[in-house]
């Protein structure tokens, strides 16, 4: 679902630029005040997990294929502003360093994908959650309720996504509403249940392992142990370097609506870095993809890990006060 340049008018690239300011600078201020130095490693896993979900495209239909947004997936997991922060770091790198978005559409991707898709998603979760919870359990979160949630989440999100995309473009003029709409929400229909499969069985694995770190609400969140982090990273590093080179070559929802409404030539390519379209000049294109992802995984990690330390606040470097005068 990421725009390229050139599918907007300067107006609407404008006004999504502002709209995805306004979400992004909210979310900067509540994640501020909540977030602990121990938690600014779940961030960097999060961007790290969702920069190489997102290149592990599934076939879907008719040669569509489609791939994990992973907004809704975060706010499960670090809460809805925490996930807008992760997946801004993902989609800025996509666009800086592998031409995945455009440069001048970077506004709108990160309207779509990092404020419709986690806020409306996010409610969604709650809202499910909240009727389906049969009441407290001794572990304090209902699972069935808590994965179906999620699942169901993350498919309305993608569905968001995909009709705030459809108005920009129309906006633009690129395509009419009444062609865009129905033709990106019935591909997207399709291709969220995959993302809500993988939303769900993700969170049922987090619930079996580590239910502490289901996030109820957008408040501060427990730490997670070094290994978890590392395991968690080793297992991004793994997917980027043997699953996303043979990932489905099939264009995406947005291309194959882009071919089959007949605007997929507006498309230009201005900025385009050295690692453009994730392939490398000087080796084969199933080694460039691998080390293309893994060097992916490795900058949106360090990115979302240190734009979580910068805004954390720093732990008193002072001795805790006496709990008694015997200890002065």
């Amino acid at each position: 679902m990421h725009l390229p340049d050139c599918f907007l008018d300067g107006k609407t690239a404008a006004l999504s630029a502002g709209a995805a300011a306004t979400g992004l600078s909210m979310a900067l201020r509540r994640v501020r005040a909540s977030l602990g130095p121990r938690q600014t490693p779940r961030l960097g896993l999060a961007a790290a997990f969702v920069f190489v979900a997102q290149m592990l495209n599934f076939p879907v239909l008719g040669g569509t294929s489609g791939h994990l947004i992973g907004g809704v997936m975060a706010a499960v997991l670090l809460g809805p502003s925490a996930a807008i922060l992760v997946m801004t770091c993902v989609l800025i790198v996509q666009c800086l360093m592998f031409a995945d978005g455009g440069l001048l559409a970077l506004g709108a991707n990160l309207f779509n994908m990092a404020i419709v898709n986690v806020c409306g998603g996010w409610f969604t979760f709650r809202f499910v959650k909240a009727i389906f919870c049969r009441g407290p359990r001794s572990d304090g979160i209902d699972q069935r309720a808590a994965v179906f949630a999620a699942a169901f989440a993350a498919w309305v999100g993608t569905v968001l996504a995909a009709i705030s995309c459809a108005g920009q473009l129309a906006l633009s003029k690129t395509a009419p509403w009444s062609v865009t709409f129905p033709a990106m929400v019935n591909v997207h229909m399709l291709i969220g249940i995959g993302e809500g499969l993988a939303t769900g069985l993700i969170v049922l694995a987090v619930l079996r392992t580590r239910p502490e770190l289901i996030i109820t609400a957008d408040v501060a969140q427990p730490a997670a142990a070094l290994g978890t982090i590392g395991y968690g990273l080793l297992l991004c590093f793994g997917l980027a370097a043997f699953v996303a080179p043979f990932a489905c070559p099939w264009s995406d929802g947005l291309d194959s609506v882009a071919k089959a409404l007949g605007f997929f030539h507006t498309e230009q390519s201005g900025f385009q870095p050295p690692l453009a379209n994730y392939h490398l000049p000087w080796t084969s294109a199933t080694m460039a993809t691998a080390v293309a992802a893994l060097i992916g995984t490795a900058v949106a990690f360090v990115a979302a890990y240190g734009l979580a330390r910068a805004l954390a606040p720093r732990l008193l470097a002072m001795k805790p006060a006496p709990r008694n005068p015997r200890d002065i």
